[in-house]
């Protein structure tokens, strides 16, 4: 390494010279036009802080409470699939850097090790997040396998019935490795010859029928609390308080699902708004810098959830990278807080931040 990131954005580019071209397309891609992708990024540029002065800032507390766990800041890892692409020790690594960092690892359906073994890895609070399948009794031993391993909580992910057009998979006939959670459940080796392979596994595995009324069918074979993955709009964000989840993500999915759908950032606030402290409100999606944490906490988000760059630090640098994405993140965070003058998340509030939604403020 020519020299050492000195921020997350600069992760991409070496992920970029150490990956094969076809899983780093499949890690930085997003649907179509990409035009969702780039706005996730860039609506947090057209948000401003106001910072206060005159505070004592001498101890900066980041830490936070997410469905009762305590973790050490509002950054937690994003469930992403197929972790063995960027590095051979995949989630397990992940999980372990998630560990050292005291933050809450949510992991991927879609992952290359099993929830086994990431549960084995070492010992921290993490979640699973989970898609419906067809075959539901397949869904259902996997909830328990969760269960039994010790996983807090399900993020059950609701903008999936079918796959985003991710172009470049298409161009360069991606293929997908062998699932381990599915191992002696489900065959998930798929062989086309029109584009990509993963494209083909997910429309014949994903349930196209699931419906509101099936949340009552995932609480009814889990105690685990249930949080939901994929909201966007005030409409479904009642709908999910209503029958009865524990929390909410708000999501496109990294872009890579329905492109010219709003950037997350852009959103946040009217679901928290139609949330009303009933749940806890997560966000996720083109956090790049401590202040986008800040920028989503100030707009009512509990804690951000970070995807892409946990990927690119995993390629460069295993569990160190990863380490290093989060506490670069971290880094930033502290640092924000202090020149905002917020001692502590809780003194985080709406008045530090103006959007471009925001009417002018009237002046002395």
């Amino acid at each position: 390494m020519a020299s050492e990131p000195v921020n997350v954005n600069e992760f991409q580019e070496l992920a970029r010279q150490a990956l094969p071209k076809m899983y780093y397309d499949f890690f930085t891609g997003g649907a179509e036009d990409q035009h969702t992708l780039k706005e996730n990024v860039a609506a947090f540029r057209r948000i401003m802080l106001r910072p206060r002065v005159l505070i004592d800032v001498n101890r900066i507390d980041m830490s936070t409470t997410i469905l009762g766990y305590k973790i050490s800041a509002p950054v937690m890892i994003a469930p992403t699939a197929m972790h063995q692409l960027a590095h051979p020790e995949g989630e397990v690594a992940t999980a372990r850097a998630a560990a050292a960092c005291n933050t809450i690892m949510i992991l991927s359906n879609m992952s290359t090790s099993t929830v086994e073994e990431v549960a084995s890895s070492c010992n921290a609070v993490r979640f699973f997040q989970l898609y419906v399948l067809k075959r539901r009794d397949i869904s259902a031993q996997i909830v328990h396998r969760v269960e039994k391993n010790g996983y807090k909580a399900i993020v059950l992910t609701v903008d999936t019935p079918r796959l985003g057009r991710r172009e470049a998979d298409i161009k360069n006939r991606m293929v997908a490795p062998q699932l381990r959670n599915f191992e002696g459940l489900l065959s998930t080796e798929v062989h086309t010859d029109k584009g990509s392979n993963l494209e083909a596994l997910v429309k014949g595995m994903y349930d196209t029928s699931l419906s509101w009324e099936d949340i009552g069918w995932l609480k009814s074979i889990t105690n685990l609390p249930i949080l939901i993955k994929g909201v966007l709009t005030h409409e479904n964000a009642r709908k999910a308080v209503e029958v009865g989840v524990a929390g909410i993500v708000v999501s496109n999915h990294g872009a890579r699902q329905l492109d010219y759908a709003p950037a997350t950032i852009s959103v946040l606030e009217e679901v928290v708004h139609a949330v009303g402290g009933r749940v806890p409100v997560l966000f996720d999606g083109g956090v790049r810098r401590g202040t986008d944490v800040f920028k989503a906490l100030a707009l009512g988000a509990q804690a951000v959830l970070v995807g892409r760059p946990v990927v690119y630090g995993l390629a460069v640098n295993g569990e160190r990278g990863v380490r290093r994405v989060i506490e670069m993140l971290k880094d930033e965070f502290e640092l924000t807080m202090a020149l905002s003058g917020c001692p502590s998340v809780k003194d985080i509030t709406r008045s530090h931040v103006t959007t471009e939604f925001d009417k002018p403020r009237s002046m002395l």
